[in-house]
């Protein structure tokens, strides 16, 4: 299930979920498939993550070198890259193989063909990179293809990718920055799709199955088959408290609703095609999907799996990237290869989600239509009374984008596969175009930006 790194056993989390039991895996799910296993002695847990990346006052902004690290490591650390002339020329965007936000949007992560790399949202600056040496050959690869941050804690989620893998991609391995080394690892049969943390949980998605793990001690909580997931489809509250994961189901457009502490499992047929992005509210109270046609976005309550809103990305089919709701639940971001952000206005009562009354279901042809103008039903197109965003941030059409709220007030941070970030801002009155704030190549040196 779970083999450790060469470390001594450290702490375990200090942060458990007191109320929420981990539910056993069942016998047929763990005969049908189970991690590979080290049966020669347990794991150890992983250390206790700290808090360790500390964003940058703006009043210190100038005197930091970009390149520095603002993480506490131990002497055996590997340096962050300096501006010598010795340093590895920069990564071109072709070398970019992973963008995450981490769970508050505070930061990004990056993983390129030669290590990874955590960035600062607001200001904007490089917290610090590792450069791994490849595996075996020492030529100086060494892909990863998943980086999952912690909140700003010094534990991560590595995954290799790429033509040269700095980690065999069907491994998870948990990374201490403190450390500058992995101190454990869990192997799989498969390729490993996604990871996603909490400071309870460790969730690993493969392409049709999704193993949960106890943060703590590394040990398997839960097993869940899903449909086919190469994007590596998976999201998880992120509120202390009661756990509720989000997942595609195992039917067409269905998503799965795990409510750990009530011990229920909630499926939502949310769409008639496949389901292509989701959503998760950090408390987990909403799920937004959307499908691979694109066109639409539905709000569900993650209770009872009602509808509560419907909005409308465009006409036009789309490949949808990312969605994201505001710490508020005011608004929902929505990035597809149209290249055009959406903010979109929530009229949800967040209060109350729990008893929202479910929206009825939209007919697929027919649009709403008062009765004076019944005799031109079925000919008005249905986007004519569909809720369209309330403010646009145009960019390249075909580019990768994924978006996320920003922490100052009605702002949204926007990381492109072609090496770019973007912070702009919406008008909430007015809407319409937002206002570009800052721009930058992150994957530049500071004095080439």
């Amino acid at each position: 299930m779970a083999s450790p790194a060469a470390a001594a056993p450290a702490p375990p989390n200090p942060n458990p979920v007191p109320d929420d039991p981990p539910l056993p895996p069942s016998q047929e799910e763990e005969d049908e498939e189970t991690p590979d296993a080290d049966t020669s002695s347990p794991p150890p847990p992983p250390p206790a993550p700290t808090t360790s990346i500390e964003p940058t006052p703006s009043g210190d902004e100038e005197s930091e070198s970009d390149d520095s690290s603002s993480v506490s490591s131990a002497a055996s650390s590997v340096p962050a890259a300096s501006g010598g002339a010795a340093e590895r020329p920069f990564p071109a965007a072709k070398d970019l193989l992973h963008i995450s936000f981490n769970q508050d949007y505070g930061c990004f992560a990056a993983g390129t063909k030669s290590g990874f790399r955590i960035y600062n949202c607001d200001p904007f600056r490089e917290i610090f990179r590792r450069d791994l040496a490849a595996e075996g050959d020492g030529s100086g690869g060494g892909g990863i293809g998943v980086v999952e941050m912690l909140f700003r804690c010094n534990i991560l989620a590595l995954v290799g990718g790429g033509d040269n893998p700095h980690y065999p991609p069907n491994k998870v391995m948990i990374w201490d920055d403190h450390q500058s080394r992995c101190i454990g690892e869990l192997s799989f049969r498969s390729p490993v799709r996604g990871v996603r943390l909490r400071r309870d949980r460790i969730i690993v998605v493969l392409e049709n199955k999704i193993f949960v793990y106890n943060f703590a001690d590394l040990k398997l909580v839960h097993q869940i088959e899903t449909a086919p997931n190469p994007k590596g489809l998976c999201a998880v509250s992120q509120q202390p408290g009661s756990i509720v994961l989000v997942c595609p189901g195992v039917q067409k457009g269905q998503v799965r609703v795990e409510h750990y502490g009530a011990r229920k499992t909630k499926f939502i047929n949310a769409h008639t095609s496949r389901v292509a992005c989701f959503a998760l509210s950090q408390d987990g109270r909403l799920i937004a999907t959307a499908s691979t046609k694109g066109t639409l976005v539905r709000i569900y309550n993650a209770a009872e799996g009602n509808l509560l809103q419907e909005v409308r990305r465009g006409a036009d089919r789309a490949e949808i990237y990312s969605l994201a709701f505001s710490n508020n639940l005011q608004y929902l971001a929505v990035s597809s290869d149209k290249g055009t952000i959406h903010v979109f206005n929530l009229k949800i009562n967040v209060g109350s989600t729990a008893n929202d009354k479910p929206m009825p279901a939209p007919d697929p042809e027919v649009p709403h239509i008062s009765p004076p103008l019944s005799f031109i039903k079925g000919v008005l197109p249905k986007y004519f009374h569909s809720e369209w965003s309330v403010a646009q941030f145009r960019l390249h059409e075909g580019e990768q984008y994924i978006v996320a709220f920003g922490h100052e007030k009605n702002t949204v941070a926007v990381v492109g596969m072609d090496g770019s970030f973007y912070r702009c801002q919406f008008d909430p009155v007015n809407g319409g175009e937002m206002l570009q704030l800052e721009c930058y190549n992150f994957l530049k040196p500071s004095d080439q930006q």
